[in-house]
């Protein structure tokens, strides 16, 4: 063999790279979500911020951000798009009129009800029972910590 044709790195191969696996997995969950999504008139990161909401509705902008791992500049237009289709209201502060609060309407509280199908769509997409499921995601939380600790 010679120097222009070197046997490829291990370490570099792409199906051995964690971050791939991470990515395409992603990508593909998130298919599986789009069309669930679609029944309920949301996107992925819409449905996120309604996740967050339903959790602790009355939060700021900037709590709903920390929840997502987002900046409040990239989640202001996704919470827009949502009170445009009357499903949360934005109010300021009148402490401070840089916080802004998002409380569901009554709009937003039903359609709670018609999003609880999704988790057992997915588990049922996956493949896999709710125990590995939940393995994975404490493994997945625990990756995420240690990430957020090296950045």
């Amino acid at each position: 063999m010679n120097a222009d044709t070197k046997a490829p790195c291990d370490e570099l191969l792409l199906n051995n790279q964690v971050c791939f696996a991470l990515h395409s997995t992603s990508l593909l969950m998130t298919k599986v979500y789009k069309p669930l999504l679609q029944a309920l008139g949301l996107t992925y990161p819409q449905y996120l911020a309604m996740l967050v909401l339903w959790e602790q509705d009355g939060l700021t902008v900037g709590e709903i951000s920390n929840r997502l791992l987002t900046d409040p500049g990239s989640l202001t237009p996704l919470l827009k798009r949502l009170e445009s289709e009357g499903l949360l209201k934005r109010t300021r502060s009148r402490e401070d009129e840089r916080v802004v609060l998002v409380q569901l309407t009554d709009k937003g509280h039903a359609l709670h009800e018609d999003a609880k199908r999704v988790p057992q769509c997915i588990l049922q997409a996956s493949g896999r029972s709710l125990e590995r499921l939940q393995q994975l995601q404490s493994e997945l939380l625990d990756l995420r910590a240690s990430l957020q600790k090296a950045v």
